[in-house]
């Protein structure tokens, strides 16, 4: 829920190398944050740093604590009166700002590294986290984001940038799929003028792309990208090299585009040597001028980006 609370970009915000700045920070406040699989049930803060939770629920205020983390002072209260408070009482505080520079130059080293590998073609097909980057430039500043998937959606997290708050839907710590049919269709019908893209895993598109032919029966407009790598990426990553197995794991380059056509909607097939930042303003004119449903199946290839990330 919290993901573009600072907006596109924000000096105070360390996207890339967060972790880092977690074992480096002398004061941690969880507002609302749980200290779960997310923080490594603890292990990712600093051990000598004062912790202070916040939470409405008492269950989730102390969660997994005096393992791995024990709070120096917990607070069960309302999480948006508590900072409003805070932020009163410190006001006039200013961080250090040689810190502050140390970690947004290592958050500078990541992009430059993202930027780096996104350059690399893949042995075939299209380069995931080249794509995001381009979309990113598109994206207009109204645009309402929706994440269904796990490998294809782990690599947006990394480039794509949420316009403000609320405009960042995805399923939360239980990671469920399917959930990008009907999360975009309450996105659009909330807010209606903007712009709604759904990033979908081709694994995760399945539960939920016959939801077009409810956009199109309904006259809702909304733009999909399906990052289609024939594939459920992120259990391969782990299932193969521990049983030599890709069992279950398999998926085809299956033509998403030709099913929403078949719903009455617009699709867009993009692949190597393509020009992605024209298709998608091809995709934004067909949604603007048509008011029609568009999703654009875009085959994409390996890369090491997210290499030994599991999906436990």
């Amino acid at each position: 829920m919290s993901r573009g609370l600072l907006g596109r970009k924000s000096s105070i915000q360390m996207r890339q190398k967060r972790g880092e700045c977690l074992k480096e920070a002398d004061v941690i406040v969880l507002a609302g944050a749980v200290c779960d699989f997310r923080l490594s049930y603890g292990r990712s803060l600093n051990k000598k740093a004062k912790i202070i939770t916040i939470n409405r629920n008492k269950e989730q205020l102390k969660k997994n604590s005096d393992m791995f983390w024990t709070p120096t002072v917990s607070v069960l209260g309302d999480v948006g009166t508590f900072i409003k408070d805070l932020s009163a009482a410190v006001s006039g505080y200013k961080t250090d700002p040689e810190w502050l520079e140390k970690l947004a130059a290592k958050d500078r080293d990541k992009e430059e590294s993202n930027a780096k590998m996104a350059a690399v073609p893949p042995p075939e097909h299209l380069n995931p986290v080249k794509l995001f980057m381009e979309l990113e430039e598109v994206l207009p500043d109204d645009a309402v984001l929706v994440a269904d998937g796990g490998d294809f959606v782990a690599t947006a997290a990394y480039v794509l940038r949420p316009r403000g708050p609320l405009m960042w839907l995805d399923p939360g710590a239980f990671g469920t799929l399917g959930v990008g049919g009907g999360f975009a269709l309450g996105a659009k019908l909330c807010r209606p003028d903007s712009q709604v893209w759904c990033i979908y895993g081709d694994g995760a598109c399945g539960y939920s792309l016959t939801e077009f032919d409810t956009y199109v029966r309904h006259k809702i407009a909304l733009i999909a990208v399906v990052g289609n790598d024939a594939g459920w990426t992120q259990i391969a990553r782990e299932q193969v090299p521990m049983f030599n197995s890709s069992v279950a794991c398999d998926l085809e380059y299956t033509r998403y585009d030709k099913v929403v056509e078949g719903f009455g909607g617009r699709g867009l097939l993009m692949d190597a040597g393509d020009d992605m930042t024209a298709m998608f303003r091809a995709a934004q004119k067909l949604h603007d001028e048509e008011g029609k449903p568009v999703l654009l199946n875009a085959f994409i290839g390996k890369t090491k980006f997210r290499e030994g990330s599991l999906s436990v």
